[in-house]
């Protein structure tokens, strides 16, 4: 079993690469984006459509309602079910999409953590909910000085994660992560990333981004803000958080295109720093040289 990262900035292609190849090998593909967990939230996530993935198993995609928060724990529960799949059913896996944040746990491994009763647990919502943001982080940093000065104030998750696992453990959380250190779970992935220059990145994610907005991007957000309202995380994604401008009246049609652009291109810039920094050595080139690249490598495993 070959487990296989495909990476590069959001709008280079990774996508349509996965696809083909996971067709033409029969791969499973694991999907590294953060939007893509969301039911509902389908052209904003530029998530492969059900007709594209036809007879292409997929995890990590439709998992959530927009109602519940994603998390890593939850990406890895996603790649254990893959990787089992993948075992079991001797085929190879595509991890692919643009939260490479997700992949690097995975690689470095992350830290087991306890697991509340429905008592503790009720316990500490308790707790929490009787601070403000403001208040938990000066607790935490009582606590944890050293763990606290790690985050911004203004994390609600990272702030409520690290007094939710003080107050089950009563260990501070730097003593915590100390003793029970993270072990890697993603052992022996071969990484491959689309790099591509930047008058030719922008022309792809100019044309997805007006592929999104013929294919109903207003209607989706629209659809979503009076459903679910605006608090959750997802909402402040590319994409979305541009067309709750626009729907305010506080962008025309251009400047909301104009935008997403602009924002995307921003985000690409900051995925490739991630991925170079963040990883060891690998093969980086274009859309098609990766592409042949992949074709030759799972060719010579089956031979």
């Amino acid at each position: 079993m070959l487990e296989i990262a495909i990476l590069g900035g959001s709008g280079s292609g990774k996508t349509q690469i996965s696809l083909k190849i996971a067709q033409s090998f029969d791969c499973v593909i694991l999907s590294l984006d953060s939007l893509s967990v969301y039911q509902e939230i389908n052209i904003a996530s530029a998530k492969p459509t059900l007709q594209e993935r036809e007879g292409i198993l997929h995890f990590g995609i439709d998992i959530l309602n927009p109602t519940q928060a994603h998390n890593v724990q939850i990406f890895t529960q996603e790649y254990q079910k893959a990787k089992d799949f993948c075992q079991t059913h001797q085929k190879n896996l595509l991890i692919t999409g643009g939260t490479s944040f997700y992949l690097k746990s995975l690689i470095q491994g992350i830290s087991k953590l306890p697991i509340p009763t429905q008592s503790q647990k009720e316990l500490i919502e308790n707790k929490l909910d009787s601070l403000s943001l403001q208040e938990s982080y000066a607790l935490l940093n009582q606590i944890d000085e050293p763990y606290a000065t790690k985050l911004k104030p203004t994390d609600t998750y990272r702030i409520t994660k690290a007094l939710s696992l003080y107050f089950l453990t009563q260990m501070p959380p730097s003593e915590y992560f100390k003793a029970n250190p993270p072990k890697p779970l993603l052992k022996d992935c071969e990484i491959y990333e689309i790099v591509l220059n930047r008058e030719d990145l922008k022309e792809k994610i100019t044309q997805r981004t007006q592929k999104m907005l013929e294919n109903g991007l207003i209607s989706e957000v629209k659809s979503l803000k009076n459903h679910y309202g605006t608090d959750f995380s997802w909402a402040k994604s590319i994409g979305i958080k541009e067309t709750l401008e626009y729907l305010k009246g506080n962008l025309t049609l251009e400047d909301l295109k104009a935008l997403i652009i602009t924002h995307t291109m921003q985000l690409a810039k900051r995925q490739r720093t991630f991925n170079k920094t963040q990883f060891p050595p690998h093969f980086c080139a274009n859309t098609e040289e990766i592409c042949s690249c992949l074709t030759q490598r799972l060719q010579s495993q089956t031979h």
